[in-house]
């Protein structure tokens, strides 16, 4: 695997894995990368994932995508859909931003999506600029209202925090098929229709999420009409020397590239996925297309008995849509996605 070196601050020189280079809108992703001289321990780069993420080894984090916030508001004439945001769990501080089209008519109820964001269980938020803008796209077209989770990262909070925040905000969704406090949900989600959505490790998410409600977790009256997963960040072994540090690096106390939380396929249980539809979605030029498309056949050959397909796109890579979300592939990418959270079940 060749090296190519390049610098980052304080003149550090890092080496970069070749074939773990992407480009987006001209944005570099690289897997991870790993310092090979420090000047002091202050300025060592200990695991950086492209442009987007630092960690030090005096302990530092610094994260360069998804800090910003774009502030909720409602139907103000000049936004696509009306936003509110809640604390989940006081305790934890996790959070949501819920999401509503502003072309709601009286007594109307929607499909409801839960959404989880992407950015490798290390960055990304519901409330930065490029996934207000898609969940808002997403839910004026579909016309559903949706939830989008801010779970807690890594490595501050290492997988399967993740997991476990995101399962415990299904749950409080879910809650409100019965009695809730929330009146965005009470009065205009149609819990008959619930779908999870997600990018990258968000569709890891809403994979893992759609297991366990078909393993029997307890989501009351709610059961699961979908799962819709763009661009899945999905692993499995690939010879005796492939390692994938970037989850090892969130997931230290992972077994492997055989866990199930990021292998699906080699996990026995795949047939219990808790849901009758499944839309995964890939790009060709995405490193992740192969598993992708090796998550869509294994599921077919499982004993699994709903509905699943595959829309590629042609020429793209990884996530491509939030950073082009205005051309003509990621507005077929948002059509496809809409089509399937209003297919009637």
């Amino acid at each position: 695997m060749p090296l190519s070196p390049t610098r980052l601050s304080h003149n550090i020189p890092v080496y970069l894995l070749e074939d773990s280079k992407q480009h987006a809108n001209g944005v570099l992703f690289a897997l991870f990368s790993i310092a090979i001289h420090h000047p002091t321990m202050e300025t060592q780069i200990v695991f950086q994932f492209g442009p987007f993420f630092r960690a030090y080894k005096d302990g530092r984090i610094e994260r360069f995508f998804g800090r910003d916030i774009v502030p909720a508001s409602t139907n103000t004439g000049t936004t696509t859909a009306s936003t509110k945001d809640v604390l989940i769990e006081p305790k934890t501080r996790m959070s949501a931003r819920i999401f509503i089209p502003n072309s709601l008519s009286p007594n109307q109820k929607l499909p409801l999506l839960v959404y989880f964001h992407g950015g490798a269980f290390l960055f990304g938020s519901p409330f930065c600029a490029e996934y207000h803008n898609f969940v808002s796209s997403l839910v004026a077209q579909a016309n559903v209202v949706a939830v989008s989770i801010q779970y807690r990262l890594a490595p501050e909070n290492p997988v399967p925090i993740a997991y476990e925040d995101s399962w415990a905000a299904l749950k409080w969704v879910a809650a409100h098929a019965g009695v809730g406090h929330e009146s965005w949900l009470t009065d205009y989600a149609d819990f008959g229709r619930v779908f999870l959505g997600g990018d990258s490790a968000g569709a890891t998410i809403a994979h893992n999420l759609a297991l366990q409600a078909g393993l029997g977790e307890d989501l009351g009256e709610v059961k699961l009409s979908g799962i819709c997963l763009i661009h899945p960040y999905f692993e499995r072994e690939e010879g005796p020397d492939y390692v994938d540090k970037c989850w090892m690096y969130v997931c230290p106390t992972t077994s492997g590239l055989n866990d199930t939380r990021i292998n699906p396929f080699v996990d026995s249980r795949l047939c219990m996925l808790g849901c009758d539809k499944v839309l995964i979605c890939t790009a060709e030029k995405d490193d992740l297309r192969g598993k992708g498309l090796c998550y869509y056949e294994t599921l077919k050959e499982s004993r699994w008995v709903g509905e699943v397909e595959v829309f590629e796109t042609e020429g793209e890579e990884h996530v491509f849509h939030l950073f082009k979300p205005d051309c003509d592939k990621a507005v077929a990418l948002l059509n496809r996605v809409c089509s399937f959270l209003n297919q009637i079940s």
